[in-house]
């Protein structure tokens, strides 16, 4: 089958692999689609992200056909249209034709939407439902949300907005990414410009001047210093990058707050598959029934390395504009 491999040399490239055969737990699906995440050009730069590889096949999540199944498989029939979010838990990675996985990772793709726009929600949609299942919000919970355009936060505006979670403040870089939330549903002062002057007394002042009761990090770094300065005593902040600095842990520590780490990888780790499959059906039920909507998309192009290539040049450089990147198989 046609791929896009990672060779010994840590660079891509066009090649072929044996097609997988499914064991008997698992379904191998027709890959019409799958999505691109930062991690898949971090794994390349980052020895620590690649030793959570299992094959030289980049790509973590898809959309497809169930073209074969192994002897033990009951939920699925060939021919069922499916998403899943394979992280390394499948033959390969999703830069390729097939690939099989254990049946209990997969969920059928929700009826109303394309093979693109369900590819486009595995890695978001999990995370963002990990967060607002943990965090347990109420309506009077104020709440600030760092990198909100990406796809995570772009998700989880339109979960918390769903179940009339509204005290929100958000952060952005650009007049696009602005309009993008705006368009979600967010108010003009909720929405604060992390480029412009002064961003901590800004972000303050929008929440009427009071420190937040829950932080959610989309960024890291630099902006884990700001989102610990605005939180409150004993509040919650939550780590979705694992790129705290020193300084935010220092203010964090003294403040007593509650972090909390969000990790969809450790289910796998332990073979907690329903996780993966009873979130994919929950979302698939928001969509169905309309209370959220997939989200925005770009085709980058068909299944080949100078797509993978332009798709890891867009999302390093930060130019996705709110669209999450798919290639089409």
């Amino acid at each position: 089958m046609k791929a896009v491999i990672l060779n010994k040399n840590g660079t891509l490239e066009d090649g072929s692999a044996e097609r997988p055969q499914p064991n008997s737990d698992e379904v191998l699906i027709r890959i019409k689609a799958s999505g691109f995440n930062p991690i898949d050009y971090q794994m390349m730069e980052n020895e620590l992200e690649r030793k959570l590889i299992s094959s030289p096949i980049l790509g973590r999540e898809l959309s497809g056909i169930v073209i074969d199944k192994g002897s033990g498989v009951t939920a699925f029939n060939i021919g069922d249209e499916v998403y899943s979010g394979s992280g390394s838990m499948g033959s390969n990675g999703t830069y390729a034709e097939y690939i099989a996985v254990p049946e209990a990772i997969v969920s059928f793709k929700p009826k109303n939407i394309s093979f693109e726009q369900a590819a486009a929600i595995p890695s978001a949609g999990l995370t963002s439902l990990q967060i607002f299942n943990r965090l347990k919000l109420n309506p009077e919970d104020k709440i600030l949300v760092t990198g909100a355009t990406g796809g995570v936060g772009s998700f989880l505006i339109k979960l918390l907005l769903a179940h009339n979670i509204r005290q929100i403040i958000t952060t952005v870089g650009s007049e696009e990414n602005r309009q993008i939330l705006l368009k979600l549903g967010l108010k003009e002062h909720q929405i604060i410009n992390y480029k412009e002057e002064n961003l901590i007394q800004n972000i303050l002042k929008a929440n009427n001047n009071q420190p937040f009761d829950y932080a959610i990090d989309l960024v890291g770094n630099y902006m884990s210093e700001v989102t610990a300065e605005v939180l409150k005593i004993n509040g919650t902040y939550v780590d979705v990058t694992a790129l705290v600095t020193k300084e935010a842990h220092e203010i964090l520590f003294n403040k007593g707050t509650l972090i909390m780490n969000i990790s969809n990888y450790t289910y796998g780790m332990v073979k907690k598959y329903e996780y993966y499959k009873n979130s994919l059906l929950e979302i698939k039920k928001l969509i169905e029934n309309e209370t959220i909507l997939p989200p925005q998309y770009k085709i980058v192009g068909a299944l080949s390395l100078d797509t993978v290539l332009k798709a890891h040049s867009i999302l390093k450089n930060n130019l996705t504009q709110g669209h999450k990147l798919i290639m089409k198989h």
